[in-house]
């Protein structure tokens, strides 16, 4: 993905949201009156609610714990021009000659926070909240419903942007290779005390020319807003940001293996990866075996794949500690049972190996008769249903986390563990899948060869359980073999759990690179000194620039935008500055961590 990102000011709309009237007329000489023709339409967009999908990613993440006290929360739209669809009431332009947007990012503290309920358009301006008298458009119903949240007229008063600094807070970013997104940018930064939590909100038609509408009462009287989206996430302790999350994984770096118990026979198959596990055997008595997933702690050899018709046909026994060795065994079973479990790959392959059946049959009758046989010719290619199935299941879709770790202690909290993708276990998982309608020793020859699945020989990758996983959703993993610039082609990444991922590499992986999507680049400021702030500014050209000297804070935590554009202004030596212009000087770019494997 590329990371070259371009802010620009706005993107309005060719055709704002509204009723639009056509008037044609057409002139025949041979007729004195002309015929005139009129044609009205609708332009709709949204308004009381965003289409699903519509926010495509959040900062901080949405239920997030991490450092972000000095971060500006921001959501990207899919649709580029939507902040700048609507007015919000104030007609006058500002002097850079950007457009202020109708939508408008509040942070609330948790003492703050607004219980959001639903209400439909007919009684938005129901209740004590304060709710302007809004007209509906011709394709909206009195039935239709929104998302609201009534807040204390003093608390806007203390968050809310002015009509001057709205155009500040929304951009376009334009990143290579992707499509255009809107960002609405908040004006607060988070508290470090309590969970924050953060709501998009419609202004439309609430600006006037003294400020925003707030309607009548003191600072208790509730002021009534429409909710499109909203997220919540926590400040935690200072070491909990991106690069300090993805660092501490280091510390907590070892092989994919259980420590030595004192037994050599079975510190061999420990330092395998082996680790012991209760075993059900056939005949109904239990046991305790030895068992590895696929993931190891090096490469495995290959060896010829025999004609198995059951699992039990792949237990090892080691005599010399007594216990069977069931992992080949149980990723065989594993691979059957998937199967069975989705009928349109079993159904596709039953009828596929018939037919090959019926195929080599045929070619053994034809020299015996003599004669070609007169039947239609049999098409044994293999479903596209089947080979992309097997492909799935090669890379490891679907396979439960407790075959690929099967101790927790393989895997503790905040680790990462450097894997070898054993080739052999996986011949034995997609031999177990293809073992479908495998009934004679003649049918398992049949299928000896295994399932004809392209697949890398060699794969390595990484194994991440943190708060980093579930914190940063747009986690990007980059290996890369020891030699080379390029990136190892991705085989697969799996998301186990909500904080355990695993990536896989066609290739003998040496140093991985954890990242940000570019998206993630966020909006921050520098805390010098309680209750002040300052920025690092950048050149023309991207590199460091001069340092804005620190400005103080407003109540709660909110910055003056006004001040800071003036400031950041003055400190360039410019003139003016675009909302396009603010959000280049505000973004902390995507950080990077990088492994490598020893």
């Amino acid at each position: 993905m590329a990371d070259t990102i371009t802010f620009v000011d706005h993107a309005q709309p060719v055709l704002p949201p509204g009723e639009y009237v056509i008037t044609t007329t057409q002139t025949i000489t041979e007729s004195p009156e002309p015929f005139p023709a009129t044609r009205r339409f609708t332009v709709s967009a949204d308004r009381f609610s965003l289409a699903a999908g519509r926010v495509t990613a959040v900062f901080p993440p949405d239920g997030s714990l991490g450092d972000h006290r000095n971060v500006l929360p921001h959501v990207m739209l899919d649709r580029p021009t939507l902040p700048w669809e609507r007015s919000s009431g104030d007609d006058e332009q500002p002097p850079s000659g950007d457009v202020r947007p109708w939508l408008v990012l509040l942070l609330f503290t948790q003492s703050q926070r607004p219980d959001p309920k639903v209400v439909r358009l007919a009684d938005l301006g129901a209740g004590p909240a304060y709710f302007p008298a809004t007209p509906l458009e011709a394709h909206q119903s009195p039935e239709d419903q929104a998302t609201v949240i009534d807040v204390p007229r003093g608390v806007l008063e203390e968050i809310l942007p002015s009509a001057a600094e709205l155009p500040y807070l929304a951009h376009l970013r334009r990143t290579e290779g992707a499509p255009d997104v809107a960002v609405v940018l908040g004006n607060r930064l988070p508290s470090a005390d309590e969970p924050s939590t953060a709501h998009l909100v419609s202004v439309e038609g609430r600006y006037r020319a003294d400020g925003f509408d707030l309607g009548p009462g003191g600072p208790d009287s509730l002021v009534r807003l429409v909710s499109l989206a909203s997220w919540r996430f926590a400040c935690v302790a200072e070491n909990q940001n991106f690069a300090a999350l993805v660092r501490d994984l280091a510390q907590h770096g070892s092989p994919l293996r259980l420590a030595d118990s004192g037994n050599a026979a079975a510190d061999g198959l420990l330092r395998q990866g082996q680790v012991p596990v209760r075993h059900t055997l056939r005949q109904g008595g239990s046991t305790v075996s030895w068992y590895r997933g696929p993931l190891t702690t090096g490469p495995v050899a290959l060896s010829p794949l025999p004609a198995t018709r059951s699992s039990d046909g792949l237990l090892r026994f080691h005599p010399d500690i007594g216990m069977f060795e069931a992992g080949y065994a149980a990723a065989w079973e594993l691979g059957r049972l998937l199967a069975l479990q989705s009928t349109d790959y079993a159904t596709a392959l039953y009828d596929w190996k018939r037919r090959r059946s019926q195929k080599r049959l045929r070619a053994a009758l034809e020299p015996a008769t003599g004669y070609p046989l007169d039947v239609p010719d049999i098409d044994d290619t293999l479903p596209d249903t089947v080979r992309t199935w097997l492909t799935g299941l090669a890379g490891l879709a679907g396979v439960p986390l407790m075959y690929l770790v099967p101790d927790e202690r393989l895997l503790p909290v905040e680790s990462i563990r450097f894997v070898s993708l054993d080739q052999q276990w996986i011949r034995h998982l997609l031999d177990g899948a293809f073992s479908i309608g495998r009934l004679t020793a003649a049918d398992a020859e049949l299928d000896r060869a295994g399932p004809p699945v392209d697949r890398a020989t060699v794969v390595t990758g990484a194994l991440i359980r943190s708060g980093v996983v579930s914190g940063y959703p747009g986690l990007v993993v980059e290996a890369f073999a020891e030699g080379h610039d390029g990136p190892l082609e991705e085989v697969g990444t799996i998301r186990l759990t909500p904080d355990i991922m695993l990536c896989l590499f066609a290739g003998t992986l040496n140093r991985l690179d954890v990242r940000q999507r570019p998206e993630a680049v966020h909006f921050a400021v520098e805390l010098p000194a309680a209750g002040r702030f300052g920025k690092s500014l950048r050149n023309p050209d991207g590199e460091s620039g001069p340092v804005l000297a620190p400005l103080p804070l407003g109540p709660g935590g909110r910055l003056p935008i006004g001040d800071l554009i003036s400031g950041i202004a003055a400190t360039l030596g410019v003139e003016t500055l675009g909302s396009g212009d603010f959000a280049r000087q505000m973004i902390e770019t995507a950080e990077r961590v990088t492994f490598l494997s020893s």
